[in-house]
């Protein structure tokens, strides 16, 4: 074995260098040093700036001799230093030429784009003493030897998750959640318990790469409240962790404490899906900050008007240029590494249909971006979700590029069964085509029903109380003149005529659970907002990015208050693991072997589903089990007769949302003004 430190080597102001490793960028550890790799097409020079951990200004600026740079990579190991003492930036040189998309300024320090730890964010809510320019963010250098203990991403076959979307400061902030570590991924790992009492087997994070949480500049409008960018869909660093999410962040250790939160989920059955952020940075527009891409090589990393402007497809100021091969191969060794360093089992992908654009924005029909992570053999068994719509109008849901391996958030689904359950016309058959996996929308090329990610809510947007519970938007706290949001919530405030407080709540609490029977009996991939299965409100505001505080903490309270709604849900989620017929990968095109279809629908009439009113029954059929739903959106009951089992079966009642229901073991049923049943097989012969 040769070793590295004795090939020939340079000297720098004392420092020994010697021409690196091209591959694999960023900082690695190599014997008796660090081998730094960094990529620009349109650079003159490029310079490392090393720190001393925690000092303003670099202890030495080096420059990479012209002998370092390979094709437009620069590379050079440096020996005898501390990987663990040490903070480094790149500063680079090269044409600043507005109109042909340069932006290159000698005088800024930037982050490198391939950086696995960075410094400058260590505490949630801090601001250090180093956040003043040139340099506010820090690289640093991981040497990682945590102990998997065995693990290894869990592989649960899509058609059985149910997943629940969560944000890790959300989670347990609020003084009610009562856990040692608020606000961090330690506190996630305390309340695995309580996920597991729930029954859900996948957790989505809302982004938690590294960002910024000071960048939002807006004012609260109360002069009280500080607003902070809470949700973190801009992100700084995309191979960092975020380093305020985690307790031992002001000690470095937010890689082993995150590992060691994902080793404990995947013991537990759990697996977890990132919700990630390539569709642009934080380095907004023209005006905003140099943090690493635009200092890089802006004319490769964006994308560029004609006139050297961002092309905004994202409403975030700028657009990564993602089908770019450079900026394409990234984001592939992104996600390759945390699928394979972190285990993570899947990934969400925000307005995923930028990454489908080319670099002047328009729709590619094949994106070499999408089929490369569809066709990746380390992302071979991840879960890859699209959001498949962007802020420049190009709306996917149905149509997204998928080879049989992209999922979808399902958008229409959302509005469908929102409109539904107001009791508005005309959505019925939707609701009917929604349970069974939207093949209305999916059927092409035979997509499945797990292309469809079925959800009611999420973080954007009212939870589902607020969904029941407000009939506009109240987002004036963000300090937009509550103009941000959607405007478009088909939500209802069950506020009926003549109906007293006590009886707004009930049937408020009653609509939640009409809304999470529909979701968890739907074929497809259920999706819950966290909080929602007791109750946790937003009060009315539908876009809290900014709000780091109790409108978006949650409330913990709330779980003891609105326990029966914990209750149903948990015994919802529990009903789906039981029957199959409730979670087909695919819609079936047989009969079972009693002769029932797998998916039928009825009204007052079994057989016969009048899809003109507000009332559906659903029947779910396997070769031994059944599973019937009865949906009444009226404002008066219905009966409704039940379709006849096979010999040696009978119905049972399993589940109602309206604690008047009844059933007496005959062949009808009546469900109550906006309530549903559920109703299982028994087998009597058993």
């Amino acid at each position: 074995m040769i070793r590295v430190d004795s090939f020939p080597t340079d000297e720098y102001e004392n420092m020994k260098l010697r021409p690196g490793k091209v591959l694999p960028f960023g900082a690695t550890v190599v014997h008796g040093g660090i081998n730094f790799s960094v990529f620009s097409l349109h650079a003159t020079s490029c310079k490392l700036a090393l720190f001393h951990k925690h000092e303003k200004e670099p202890f030495v600026i080096i420059p990479f001799f012209e002998e370092f740079r390979i094709g437009h990579v620069f590379a050079m190991v440096v020996f005898d230093i501390d990987y663990e003492e040490v903070e480094y930036g790149f500063i680079f040189d090269g044409p600043d030429d507005f109109f042909e998309g340069h932006r290159f300024d000698s005088t800024k320090i930037l982050l490198d784009p391939y950086a696995k730890i960075i410094s400058g964010r260590d505490v949630w809510g801090e601001v250090s003493s180093l956040n003043q320019e040139p340099y506010p963010y820090r690289s640093r250098i991981l040497l990682d030897d945590f102990d998997w203990q065995g693990d290894k991403p869990l592989e649960i076959p899509m058609s059985d998750l149910v997943i629940y979307e969560m944000h890790v400061r959300g989670l347990t902030a609020h003084p009610s959640a009562k856990v040692n570590h608020p606000g961090t991924f330690t506190g996630v790992r305390e309340k695995i318990s309580y996920f597991k009492k729930l029954g859900i087997n996948c957790v989505e994070f809302l982004p938690i790469f590294e960002f910024d949480e000071f960048e939002n500049g807006n004012e609260c409008p109360d002069g009280k409240t500080r607003l902070l960018n809470y949700w973190g869909y801009s992100t700084v660093g995309f191979f960092a962790p975020k380093a305020g999410f985690a307790a031992t962040g002001c000690y470095g250790m937010q890689v082993d404490e995150l590992k060691t939160l994902i080793r404990d989920l995947h013991q537990n059955g759990i697996e977890v899906i990132l919700d990630v952020v390539f569709n642009h940075t934080a380095e907004g527009n023209d005006k905003g900050p140099y943090i690493s891409f635009r200092g890089i090589d802006n004319k490769t990393y964006y994308m560029l008007t004609p006139d050297g402007r961002y092309y905004n497809f994202s409403g975030c100021g700028n657009t990564l240029n993602c089908n770019n091969p450079i900026v394409r191969n990234m984001i592939l060794d992104c996600l390759r590494y945390w699928a394979s360093e972190y285990h993570i089992d899947g990934f969400r992908f925000d307005l995923a249909s930028i990454l489908g654009r080319d670099q002047n924005g328009d729709p590619i029909e094949n994106p070499p971006l999408l089929e490369a992570l569809a066709f990746d053999p380390i992302l071979g068994k991840c879960k890859l979700i699209a959001e498949a719509w962007d802020a420049g109008g190009l709306y996917q849901v149905g149509s997204f590029p998928s080879w049989g391996r992209w999922s979808e958030w399902n958008g229409r689904y959302r509005d469908d069964v929102r409109q539904f359950l107001k009791g508005e016309p005309g959505k019925t058959w939707f609701i009917a085509q929604s349970m069974e996996g939207s093949p209305h929308i999916y059927s092409a090329k035979y997509r499945g029903t797990c292309a469809s990610v079925n959800f009611i809510t999420c973080h954007d947007g009212f939870t589902m109380m607020d969904l029941f519970s407000y009939n506009q938007k109240d987002n004036f706290l963000n300090g937009e003149n509550n103009n941000d949001g959607s405007n478009d919530n088909h939500s209802w405030d069950c506020c009926l005529p003549g109906f007293a407080e006590e009886e707004i709540v009930v049937l408020r609490k009653k609509m939640i659970k009409n809304a999470m029977t529909i979701l968890l009996l739907s074929h497809g991939v259920p999706m819950l907002l966290a909080g929602d299965e007791f109750g946790n409100s937003q009060g009315g505001n539908n876009n809290p990015y900014c709000q780091d505080n109790e409108i978006s903490w949650l409330n913990w309270d709330d779980l003891e208050k609105n326990q029966d709604t914990f209750q149903y849900v948990s015994a919802l989620i529990k009903l789906r693991k039981r029957h199959p017929c409730l979670r087909s990968p695919k819609k079936p095109r047989h009969v079972t072997k009693n002769g029932y279809p797998p998916v039928s629908y009825h009204g007052v009439k079994q057989w016969y589903a009048d899809f003109s009113g507000n009332l559906l029954g659903i029947l779910f059929a396997g070769d031994d089990d059944f599973v019937y739903a009865g949906l009444n959106m009226h404002e008066k009951g219905y009966d409704m007769r039940l379709p006849n089992l096979p010999k040696g079966f009978c119905w049972s009642l399993y589940l109602a949302s309206d604690d008047s229901i009844q059933y007496d073991d005959s062949n009808e049923i009546h469900i109550a003004s906006r309530s549903v049943v559920v109703l299982v097989s028994e087998n009597k012969e058993v």
